[in-house]
């Protein structure tokens, strides 16, 4: 995964041992399927990725207005609800985003990948 962000240290300057979220991710990387994950902040800005820099960018910030009136419809339609899970299917991918308060997680998936094709 490329990291975007400063990578954590410890005092003597070793990298620190892999977190919880980089083990999520790398987990998630393993699935049949997956193409790349982003993980943006509430900016919409990219903190972690496994695409190029262009796709992030595009992903990054398509993804995060998407998510932005998606959430801002599900309020409308209930003021006490909240956007929790989102999934858009194409004929070619399949983009799952899973919003947080401080981070949107998107995994980008080809749903034929199980088909051979």
């Amino acid at each position: 995964l490329k990291l975007f962000a400063d990578q954590q240290k410890t005092p003597t300057g070793d990298p620190e041992p892999m977190s919880e979220v980089e083990e999520t991710l790398n987990r998630i990387k393993t699935h049949r399927g997956v193409v790349g994950i982003v993980i943006v902040n509430s900016d919409g800005a990219p903190i972690r990725t496994t695409l190029d820099k262009k796709q992030t960018e595009q992903y990054a910030e398509l993804v995060s207005q998407l998510a932005a009136k998606a959430r801002s419809v599900v309020r409308d339609l209930d003021p006490m609800n909240d956007l929790t899970f989102l999934r858009i299917r194409s004929k070619k991918h399949e983009i799952m985003v899973a919003p947080d308060r401080e981070y949107i997680l998107i995994v980008i998936q080809d749903p034929n990948a199980d088909q051979g094709t």
